[in-house]
C-alpha cells in the first residue's frame, strides 16, 4: 500500500497577481526559479518563458532563489523582477588519474512504498552527508541516487548540492543548473555529476531535491477517504519522493525564503515512523 505525506494545503478566496523575472544584465527571462512568500508556505516557480503567478489577497514580500543569481526580496506589486547574477570563485582542482578508481555508496537509503507530495510548493528538500575520514580515499562526489514516485511521465525536479555551515545548508556548490526528468511510477534515479569533480566538503555536504511548480508538472491526484470513503482530489505537482525513516537529524526543507531543519514526526498512533525522522531516499556514490 503506497503513503503519502501531504505538506500544507489550504483553500481561500484569493487574487491573482503576475509577473516575470529576468536576468538584471542580459535582461533574459530566468525559468524555474523558486518564488516564496516570506516566512510563509505559499510559493511558485517561474516558467521556461520566466512567468508566473501567485494567488494572494494582500501584498506581500516576494522571495526569489535561482542557482547563479543572489536572493531577492520584492513586492508582489512588482510586475518585472530583475535577479543579479553571482559570480562564483571556483577553486582550483588538480584531478590526477589513479592506477585503479574505487566507488564507495554511502547513505542507506531505500526503496519504500512511503512518499512525499510537494502539494503547490517549491518546497527543497535536503538531506544532509556528514564527512568521514574514510572518504579521503575516495574524495570526489560522483553520482547521486534518489527515489521517486511519479504519476506522470518526465516530471521534471532540480537538484541543488550545498555546503553545511551554521547547523544549516549554505552555499551552492553545484554552480550549474541540474534539471532530472524522472519516469513514471516508483523509480530508482542515478544523476552523473562526474564532469563537475566536486570534493566532498570537510563541515558536510547537503543533496537538495526541489520540486518545480510549473504546467508539465502538474496534474489531480485523487484519494479515498478513510472515513467517507469518498474519493477526493486537488491539484499537486510531480514527482513524489520516496520517504525513509532515521533516528539521525539528517534532514531539511527550504520554504519561504529559509532553510529549517525538519523535526521528529509524532501523530501518537504507534506507527513506524513516530519519533523519526523524514528523510528523502538519497545515496551518494563517492570515487578517488
Amino acid at each position: 500500500m503506497y503513503k503519502f505525506l501531504f505538506f500544507f494545503i489550504s483553500f481561500s478566496l484569493t487574487a491573482q497577481i503576475r509577473g516575470v523575472v529576468k536576468d538584471s544584465i542580459s535582461g533574459e527571462p530566468i525559468p524555474y526559479v523558486n518564488i516564496w512568500i516570506e516566512n510563509e508556505t505559499i510559493g511558485t516557480t517561474s516558467e521556461t518563458n520566466g512567468s508566473f503567478s501567485l494567488d494572494i489577497k494582500e501584498e506581500k514580500v516576494l522571495v526569489f532563489s535561482a542557482l547563479g543569481y543572489e536572493i531577492k526580496k520584492a513586492s508582489s506589486k512588482t510586475e518585472v523582477i530583475l535577479l543579479k547574477p553571482k559570480f562564483f570563485e571556483l577553486n582550483e582542482v588538480v584531478i590526477s588519474i589513479p592506477k585503479k578508481t574505487k566507488e564507495l555508496e554511502i547513505g542507506d537509503s531505500k526503496k519504500i512504498h512511503h512518499s512525499q507530495l510537494s502539494g503547490d510548493k517549491p518546497w527543497i528538500y535536503g538531506k544532509l552527508f556528514k564527512f568521514e575520514e574514510k572518504y579521503n580515499e575516495t574524495p570526489f562526489l560522483k553520482k547521486i541516487i534518489f527515489y521517486s514516485n511519479s504519476k506522470i511521465k518526465n516530471a521534471k525536479l532540480k537538484i541543488r548540492i550545498y555546503n553545511f555551515k551554521d547547523s544549516i545548508p549554505n552555499e551552492d556548490i553545484l554552480y550549474e543548473e541540474v534539471i532530472v526528468s524522472v519516469k513514471k511510477g516508483m523509480q530508482k534515479n542515478t544523476v552523473d555529476l562526474s564532469k563537475h569533480a566536486i570534493l566532498f566538503p570537510k563541515e558536510g555536504v547537503v543533496i537538495g531535491l526541489e520540486w518545480m511548480i510549473i504546467e508539465e508538472n502538474k496534474y489531480l491526484f485523487e484519494y479515498k477517504d478513510t472515513k467517507s470513503k469518498k474519493t477526493n482530489s486537488f491539484v499537486t505537482y510531480a514527482p513524489s519522493l520516496v520517504i525513509n525513516y532515521t533516528e539521525e537529524e539528517n534532514s531539511f526543507h527550504f520554504s519561504g525564503g529559509k532553510w529549517r531543519k525538519r523535526s521528529r514526526a509524532i501523530s501518537n498512533s504507534g506507527r513506524e515512523w513516530d519519533g523519526k525522522i523524514m528523510t528523502p531516499a538519497i545515496n551518494l556514490i563517492l570515487t578517488n
